[in-house]
């Protein structure tokens, strides 16, 4: 038994997303904890809890609201990461790999949202 959410790509990939984003953060400095750190935490986290909450509804109009919530989430986390590029929280590096990631996860929520009838 499950529920259906746990069976979309989109909320499995949002899952690793949100960890891989929690791992980086940590390696923020401490006077960041209650801004930077906090903020691109949350963002990252409502990718997955969005998609999740918008499975659940139903009615298709409220499965597209939920994902677009999910994409904003999402640009919110590429512009924190932005952020802590420009600070030097995150090496050049680090920045690309998590980039390509969140454009790989936009790609896939807006999809998958383009196909819900």
């Amino acid at each position: 038994m499950s529920f259906k959410f746990e069976k979309l790509n989109i909320w499995q990939k949002a899952m690793e997303f949100g960890e891989d984003i929690h791992k980086t953060s940590k390696k923020f400095p401490k006077e960041e904890l209650f801004n930077l750190t906090s903020q691109i935490r949350r963002a990252a986290d409502s990718i997955a809890l969005n998609i999740s909450e918008g499975s659940i509804g139903q009615s298709n109009p409220e499965l597209q609201k939920f994902m677009g919530y999910s994409i904003r989430s999402l640009a919110e986390v590429v512009t924190c990461l932005y952020k802590a590029k420009l600070r030097r929280y995150i090496t050049d590096e680090t920045f690309q790999e998590l980039y390509n990631e969140s454009f790989h996860l936009m790609n896939m929520i807006i999809a998958f949202k383009k196909n819900i009838r």
